[in-house]
């Protein structure tokens, strides 16, 4: 068994001036740029000094080399000290640290993936823990490697639930690996933090989590290095750093006192920097080199093609959720860096079925929406997985936050959400997914599927996973028939025109249950001479604003969409958006207009007009004005 080795005197020292060397860039940067969070910066100096130069191994050269250790600043407005640290490391020059927040630079005012060391955006504050657990996760499940996760979380983001999600899904994966260190400095933005600094609530509420928990000095480097080594014994229990500290340490008058969050120090800063140099034994002292990591994992395949292509008879009834399942699958046979995790809905999301064939590749991550999707986001991270995100569509409303924070984070993962829609049936308006594709559309560079079938499903999911950014795939809950070959090829931003003719008077456009319905409206509109042109648009961003606007003009300018959303942000929005550049169409857009209630699914159609009677009296209209 190892025993711990004390750091002798000088390595002791070098940790403490490297430790206020950072406090004094923090304060320089923040003063160049008239704004940030130097006092933030300052009550974690210490724990960054002895992370950076002590503790974590990793190369200089390539610093998201899949073997170096992780960090995370989850307290993202400290962004300032981890900048200084990777400077004193020398991964570049001190003197850009000056450049803070400056359009020119990437050192912005919160970390973002712009920079080669950081792995997610952080700032919204509460995710980083939920990010580093799906790293950790990853070294220990899927990597099988050595490195570890360091997690550096505020006690002010301690007050989100999003932290205690985290907590109690890495004490159940015994995630060993991962240390979350509490930068406990008692003061929050506007006033002191619920617990202050009463450390021993903190105590008792994480080991109540399982998690193994020392309590130290945040300002004593000594018992720093001791109690991340303790850490890196441990075997079956995450370990959680709580370290109390003062926010503004080491700056006289400043320190511990209320009102200097997010204000640099102005006038203050010379006289700071003075008393700080003052405990600085050598400030031309060499830097301690990082410790090394073995260099023995290789870039996986991030290519993932179905293992076999669709295989279903036209006309055969699916839902696509199944579809989805079963893609998934495919997909896991043909790369075996294919990961998924469900929110404990994987029987009625069909994740299921990849958990039965590869349970080593599935992570049940319970309901906890937030932390899942955050968890998701952290096995995504240096292309480690390729990850599939799943639970019930409306439940991702309450990550929003999490998968914004993701497109921050340039994240490549796969969100799959079903149970959209009023066709859900009698579950009522709390499980029905009505504003999902609009939420998705908002996030910058994403792509949203909805497929109409479950051979179009099959092929958004080998899509998506070659997709880089964020995917959206929203999935139904009622069957719905086949309408595509097992041949047919499917292309992001491209849709199908499933029904046309010479003599069509008019556009339609629905995905899915509404594309069915159009159908058949297609059918009773057909006994009376009037033809319809009929679109599955396949994905709704990008949408096929080409192939909609020959349509439209094939059609006297006519188009009506109809979807199982409501009209903020949906299909709707999406095409007439794609054709208001063009004079002369008309868009008639068909939407839930309210919030819904229970009832049987062909009844909420009618009732809230996406059904294909509404469409029927729809093309009238249309053709009447």
């Amino acid at each position: 068994m190892s025993h711990y080795h004390r750091p002798d005197s000088q390595t002791i020292q070098s940790l403490k001036d490297i430790a206020n060397k950072l406090r004094i860039h923090s304060i320089e940067a923040t003063n160049a740029s008239n704004s940030g969070h130097p006092t933030s910066c300052c009550s974690a100096a210490d724990i960054m000094s002895v992370l950076f130069f002590h503790t974590m191994r990793y190369t200089i050269k390539e610093p998201r080399h899949p073997n170096n250790d992780r960090f995370i600043l989850s307290k993202g407005h400290a962004a300032p000290i981890l900048y200084a640290a990777w400077a004193e490391a020398g991964l570049f020059p001190a003197s850009q640290l000056l450049d803070l927040r400056k359009l020119s630079s990437d050192l912005e005012g919160h970390p973002t993936p712009r920079l080669n060391f950081v792995d997610v955006a952080t700032g919204s504050l509460g995710q980083g823990l939920s990010c580093a657990a799906g790293m950790a996760y990853t070294g220990k499940y899927f990597d099988k490697s050595d490195y570890r996760v360091y997690c550096l979380i505020g006690d002010g983001e301690s007050a989100e639930g999003s932290i205690w999600e985290a907590l109690a899904f890495s004490s159940r994966y015994q995630l060993d690996n991962l240390v979350a260190i509490f930068d406990i400095n008692r003061l929050g933005q506007s006033e002191a933090t619920s617990l202050g600094h009463d450390l021993d609530v903190y105590r008792a509420r994480v080991e109540a989590f399982g998690w193994n928990t020392y309590v130290v000095d945040g300002h004593d480097v000594e018992e720093l290095c001791k109690a991340l080594w303790e850490a890196s014994q441990v075997t079956g229990k995450p370990t959680c750093i709580l370290a109390k500290t003062y926010k503004g340490q080491g700056i006289p008058g400043v320190a511990d006192s209320d009102n200097w969050h997010g204000k640099p120090l102005g006038d203050k800063a010379k006289e700071a920097i003075e008393a700080i140099k003052q405990n600085i034994a050598n400030l031309d002292t060499h830097n301690i080199i990082a410790q090394q990591p073995n260099l023995d994992l290789t870039p996986i395949n991030t290519k993932a093609l179905l293992s076999a292509p669709p295989s279903y008879k036209m006309g055969e009834s699916v839902a696509t959720r199944l579809a989805y399942g079963t893609a998934l699958v495919k997909l896991g046979k043909a790369n075996n860096r294919v990961v998924a995790m469900d929110g404990d809905t994987k029987n009625s999301t069909y994740s299921q079925k990849f958990k039965d064939a590869f349970p080593d590749r599935f992570i049940e991550c319970y309901i906890a929406e937030q932390n899942l999707v955050g968890v998701g986001i952290g096995c995504g991270t240096r292309d480690r997985t390729i990850p599939f995100i799943s639970t019930f569509a409306a439940f991702f409303t309450r990550a929003f936050d999490q998968i914004r924070m993701g497109a921050i984070s340039q994240t490549n993962a796969n969100f799959v959400g079903s149970h959209a829609g009023v066709s859900i049936g009698e579950d009522g308006p709390s499980q029905m997914a009505l504003e999902d594709i609009a939420m998705f559309r908002s996030v910058p560079g994403s792509t949203v599927f909805y497929p109409s079938d479950a051979v179009s499903t099959e092929r958004a999911v080998e899509l998506a996973a070659n997709t880089k950014g964020i995917c959206f795939i929203r999935t139904s809950r009622p069957n719905v028939p086949v309408i595509y070959n097992n041949e047919e090829e499917f292309v992001v931003g491209k849709a199908k025109i499933v029904r046309q003719s010479t003599s069509d008077v008019v556009t339609v456009v629905g995905s899915c249950v509404t594309l069915y319905e159009a159908l058949k409206a297609a059918d009773i509109l057909a006994q009376s001479n009037v033809n319809i042109r009929v679109i599955d648009p396949f994905t709704i961003k990008p949408i096929d604003g080409a192939t909609i606007l020959a349509s439209a003009r094939e059609t006297g300018g006519k188009v009506i969409t109809v979807e199982d959303h409501y009209a903020e942000g949906g299909i709707g929005e999406a095409v007439a958006g794609a054709l208001s550049a063009y004079p002369n169409i008309t868009v008639k857009r068909l939407f839930v207009p309210e919030i819904p209630r229970s009832g049987k699914c062909e009844e909420l159609m009618e009732k809230y007009g996406i059904s294909a009677s509404c469409i029927v009296k729809a093309v009238n209209s249309i053709l009447s004005a």
